[in-house]
């Protein structure tokens, strides 16, 4: 296919392919997690930011592309989530300020465009690190500019930016050591990448529905985040664990399921497979009919996703916690909370909001936004609590008319040491900067177990291990839960602390908690150890230390 220019409506065919690849591939994107923590969501929050993006224009039938480019960024800005969902929106909102006013894309104006796109997103981040997404995107960037004196078929140049950025995506481990620690490609680049690659697949007529094909770990496959995912008509999950009893073609299993439902997942250690998807309810024992030809089926797991989403509302329904009542003029606080237990916690302490998210669910601008928007003050600090979330909330207050602070809590220790600080009729500045201060007077310690084998600043840690975070880095690799916090104690200095606060998840019942924290309180005996709810998914504890 030749083109001169793109206009308003084929630049809206593009970024659905561009979605419905990256949706193919998601699970992939996901699986490039350098940490092995159970947060490998770079591609589900690429593709709900994507989502917002072509829901924006769904709808529209504008001819003019900078109309139809600046729909879709707004679209992005409001739904991105996660840094690399905040990233993507940025590249697009660049991508459509190079448009303004044009009503075609010819090779200049891509040129451009992508140009824009890189100098945006680079901005937006306080401290660009190269091997990223950013760097992908100034391949792209420097390799549109080339094409622009050598063709000038726009679908040409965009081809030829498909083939830099994958280069760049697999020169990403060179220039960012901790990538090449991991032993994978940066799963934003990758993300970046699959987007073009769609436009690109459906210029060429070719499927976007077969995704490229990759086996993960079974650990990896980070099957909590199915209920985010139910489409219409697909009730039920199926997981089943099997070993083949012949030859295992992995593209013939995969076209034989597409056949049967969606949200296709396999997993593979030791021979032994997994497969998960999501089937209508008259198919849902089809899967395993034809795994039983194939192999010998070990377990079978099935569950009514309409009926768990029924009990989740309910568990919410029951969840009772007060908010702080704010007054016009006083300082609102939003929090971010990954649990019913610490949300309690959080409202005890004087927070107006509570936005529900953290590993695996990062939240997005508009959720960040609509929880204060209402709120009858201007004054309003915002706590991310997560990484993954300062730049998100930093982009809702960029969108706001309110007067807004973001404190850059990475965890919800520092969430709650900030906190401790809050003067609803204090003047804005000072609170935010008394909550920043507050922020280095914890150390914060995560429980969880190890998604995959890896080595990594020196902790070799293999799969299914107890693993601990020492303020965010990986410290600890140990065979229990128990054995892993004395070590995280051990090499945290606890003992020149006063406080240890123990925030035990979902996954943990409170007399498991009590148990351990009996044992620290035999080798801590000079300190002060308690015991709270947290209700976090997979991480069995958050230690506080003060």
């Amino acid at each position: 296919m030749q083109s001169k220019s793109i206009d308003g409506l084929m630049l809206k065919q593009l970024i659905e392919a561009g979605l419905t690849w990256l949706r193919t591939n998601s699970q992939l994107v996901n699986a490039l997690n350098v940490f092995p923590v159970p947060d490998g969501d770079t591609g589900t929050n690429m593709l709900l930011t994507m989502t917002s993006a072509y829901n924006e224009v769904s709808n529209l039938g504008y001819h003019s592309a900078g109309q139809m480019a600046a729909a879709v960024a707004q679209g992005a800005l409001m739904g991105a989530r996660g840094n690399s969902g905040v990233i993507l929106s940025q590249l697009l909102r660049g991508f459509s300020r190079a448009l303004h006013g044009k009503d075609t894309i010819d090779t200049p104006a891509l040129a451009a465009a992508f140009a824009e796109a890189r100098d945006t997103a680079y901005k937006g981040v306080v401290r660009p690190v190269e091997g990223t997404i950013l760097t992908v995107s100034k391949d792209i960037a420097a390799e549109a500019a080339l094409a622009e004196k050598e063709t000038d078929d726009p679908v040409e140049m965009l081809r030829r930016c498909v083939t830099a950025a994958n280069l760049s995506v697999e020169n990403t481990p060179e220039l960012l050591p901790i990538l090449k620690q991991a032993g994978v490609v940066d799963s934003g680049g990758k993300g970046l990448f699959f987007i073009l690659e769609g436009m690109i697949r459906f210029i060429d007529g070719e499927s976007l529905e077969a995704p490229v094909i990759s086996i993960q770990p079974l650990s990896a496959m980070n099957l909590e985040n199915a209920l985010e995912s139910v489409e219409e008509g697909q009730d039920w999950e199926v997981v089943v664990d099997f070993r083949p009893t012949g030859s295992f073609e992995l593209p013939a299993f995969y076209n034989r399921l597409e056949e049967i439902g969606t949200s296709i997942q396999v997993g593979e250690g030791e021979g032994m497979y997994r497969m998960h998807i999501h089937t209508p309810l008259e198919k849902r024992y089809d899967p395993i009919d034809y795994i039983m030809g194939i192999g010998t089926i070990t377990k079978v797991a099935m569950e009514n996703l309409l009926a768990q989403m029924d009990e989740i509302e309910g568990q919410a329904s029951r969840a009772k916690y007060e908010l702080a009542k704010i007054d016009p003029g006083q300082i609102a606080v939003i929090t971010v909370s990954p649990g019913l237990g610490l949300t309690r916690i959080f409202a005890s302490l004087g927070v107006a909001a509570v936005v529900s998210g953290g590993q695996t669910m990062n939240p997005s601008t508009r959720d960040i936004l609509d929880a204060f928007e209402n709120l009858p003050t201007d004054k309003v600090i915002i706590l991310p609590n997560n990484k993954n979330i300062v730049l998100a909330a930093n982009q809702a207050k960029e969108v706001t008319a309110k007067d807004v602070r973001v404190v850059p809590s990475t965890n919800v220790p520092q969430g709650l040491a900030a906190m401790l600080h809050m003067n609803p009729d204090g003047e804005l500045d000072k609170v935010a900067e008394k909550m920043v201060k507050a922020l280095e007077s914890v150390i914060t310690g995560e429980i969880t177990i190890a998604t995959r084998s890896v080595e990594i600043d020196g902790v070799a840690v293999r799969e299914g291990q107890v693993i601990a975070l020492l303020n965010g880095k990986l410290a600890v690799s140990s065979s229990s839960v128990e054995h892993a916090c004395f070590e995280f104690l051990e090499k945290a200095k606890a003992r020149d602390y006063e406080l240890i606060t123990l925030f035990y998840g979902e996954e943990l019942k409170h007399a498991e908690a009590n148990h351990i924290a009996d044992l620290i309180r035999e080798k801590y005996p000079n300190q002060e150890i308690e015991v709270q709810e947290g209700g976090q998914p997979h991480y069995q504890f958050i230690i506080s230390i003060e």
